[in-house]
């Protein structure tokens, strides 16, 4: 009996619910959507959040990436892999990536906006990233829910349902830093703030 798929997603609940807490934890329980905060703050809160479903995904790609076919027996047998069950792979991991895509959502709105002269511009521009990240990783979800007629359609499928989630990570890279030079406090704050700096870390080491 192969145990993979119940086991599989025992532990993708596990790391949802893991991802929540630790981003609670990162944001804390404050909820200052719509307010006005000091840059510093805005830029510890969002980085935070940003950090840990950063290494949520990364996470998910390298599972994703890794993942061998098996047998009914659960052997692991790398020969037997089709673009079919790789799909179930990737459908496992967008499920798990839009999960923690909502919880970015809830976490970057939850911060607020910085009191500097752009401040609403670049809250705004951050939670616009957000959402739409969401929309297109549920997007690439509901790709996979049709079946390919041909071989080559499901390989196009694959390929584009994977590229999802690394383009989210792509796109959160430019934005962030196009928020950046769009003030110079808040430039200053990105730059300056701990949890920014442990992000910065984590896109160098990739």
């Amino acid at each position: 009996m192969n145990v993979r798929g119940p086991v599989a997603w025992i532990l993708a609940i596990a790391a949802g619910i893991a991802l929540v807490l630790v981003v609670t934890a990162v944001v804390g329980n404050r909820d200052e959507s719509d307010e006005t905060v000091p840059a510093g703050e805005w830029a510890q809160s969002v980085c935070g959040t940003a950090g840990t479903w950063r290494g949520e995904m990364e996470s998910i790609l390298d599972e994703v990436r890794q993942a061998p076919s098996r047998g009914s027996l659960g052997v692991t047998e790398p020969q037997s892999e089709t673009p079919q069950s790789r799909r179930g792979f990737i459908r496992t991991g967008l499920e798990r990536a839009v999960q923690a895509t909502d919880t970015l959502v809830v976490g970057i709105d939850n911060a607020g906006a910085p009191d500097t002269p752009q401040g609403q511009e670049a809250a705004t521009q951050i939670s616009d990233w957000a959402s739409s990240s969401k929309q297109d990783l549920e997007q690439a979800q509901d790709s996979l829910d049709t079946e390919a007629d041909t071989l080559e359609e499901a390989v196009r499928q694959v390929t584009t349902a994977l590229g999802a989630i690394g383009a989210t990570l792509t796109n959160g890279v430019r934005t962030f830093v196009q928020v950046g030079a769009s003030d110079p406090a808040i430039g200053a704050a990105l730059r300056t703030s701990s949890t920014c700096q442990e992000l910065r870390e984590k896109e160098r080491g990739n």
